[in-house]
């Protein structure tokens, strides 16, 4: 089974080797035919620590590595 992978938004980089990213997903409502927007955090894994607060990264989806961690950081799409 392919591994998941999203690209959004490092919101926090505060944690040691972890980066918090918002994914955003927009759809179209059923019944009212609006576009949507919903957003959700994930924890993500950094090896490094090179991602900072505003950069565009691509998460893959991973072996759990902690508590909260199943993402890890692939690569960035635009730096802050």
């Amino acid at each position: 089974m392919p591994k998941r992978v999203l690209q959004g938004v490092v919101v926090s980089d505060k944690q040691d080797k972890t980066v918090v990213v918002k994914v955003e997903r927009r759809f179209t409502h059923p019944l009212f035919k609006k576009t949507v927007r919903r957003t959700k955090h994930y924890h993500a894994h950094d090896e490094n620590n090179q991602y900072k607060v505003g950069d565009i990264v691509w998460i893959e989806e991973s072996r759990p590595l902690s508590k909260l961690k199943t993402w890890v950081v692939r690569e960035a799409v635009a730096k802050a």
